[in-house]
């Protein structure tokens, strides 16, 4: 019997539908799981968070090879399923509940104290972003190993001048240094997305990098360059600070070596952190 038609069985003996508006698709190929729990680089001394284990595929690689798994489901309807396919595993604790909503910082201390953290999970696409942001800002895991749709892991590695680099790449690079591992294709799903997946891992920074010092105004600079791409970085981050401060930032562009006529889009993050640099010193 094929893992596939393992998993139908389950489902089906729970009576389980899938949900669109969770984002509910689960892996059928067992070699994605074990790659992914393969590269995270997991030990008996770190405390894995999981978020959206689904069926517990991956949740029983990463329990063989961490000290211990904490698995934050938001459907109450796998919960059963969980309990079942996860028997036996004493270092997987699954907890029901809203991730984006949790204490992550009491979570950790609760279930995995005295470990180090990492995140590894098959993300909910319609999360991802906001989850990845706030695993970022937590300050809280050595790093985090997801996978997501193809195209945003491809937003969270893009080279600046691309079409896909944007405020993102720019917020991911700051806090983390990131590798794309490897594709899954639609077919290592059930049901099977419309879209690539991508898994890539974050190996988040301990400090902010490029000598970056007021990360307030880094972040401010970043979003307002990309809020009007098509505008100047001048007239982009003008309409941010206030017209009046124009000719204070044209000046700061112009301080940075930069063209007057030069789009956000051309900064890279040393880039940005110069630039912050520059716009502190005239407008603070």
């Amino acid at each position: 019997m094929t893992h596939k038609e393992e998993l139908k069985q389950t489902l089906t003996k729970h009576g389980f539908h899938f949900s669109k508006a969770m984002g509910q698709n689960f892996l059928i190929d067992p070699s994605v799981p074990r790659a992914i729990a393969e590269r995270a680089g997991l030990d008996k001394d770190t405390g894995v968070l999981e978020i959206g284990p689904g069926v517990g595929v991956l949740t029983r690689e990463l329990a063989q090879r961490a000290g211990g798994v904490t698995a934050v489901e938001l459907d109450r309807r796998l919960l059963p399923i969980l309990s079942e396919v996860l028997y036996g595993l004493p270092n997987v604790h699954i907890l029901q509940g809203d991730i984006l909503k949790m204490d992550l910082a009491a979570l950790l201390q609760e279930h995995m104290p005295g470990l180090r953290h990492t995140v590894c999970a098959n993300l909910p696409y319609n999360i991802t972003t906001p989850l990845l942001t706030r695993l970022y800002e937590s300050h809280l895991f050595d790093s985090v190993t997801v996978m997501v749709q193809r195209e945003v892991a491809q937003r969270m590695t893009a080279r600046a001048g691309t079409p896909e680099y944007g405020a993102f790449t720019v917020l991911t690079a700051y806090y983390a240094e990131a590798e794309v591992l490897f594709d899954v294709p639609p077919g290592c799903f059930m049901p099977p997305p419309k879209v690539t997946s991508s898994v890539i891992r974050l190996d988040l920074r301990k400090a902010p990098p490029a000598g970056i010092t007021n990360p307030a105004l880094f972040f401010r600079v970043v979003r307002g360059a990309f809020a009007q791409r098509r505008k100047t970085l001048v007239n982009a981050l003008s309409a941010a600070f206030g017209g009046p401060e124009r000719e204070k930032i044209r000046m700061a562009v112009l301080s940075c070596g930069f063209d007057e006529k030069v789009r956000g889009e051309a900064l890279d993050l040393e880039d940005f952190a110069a630039l912050t640099r520059a716009i502190e010193e005239v407008l603070l």
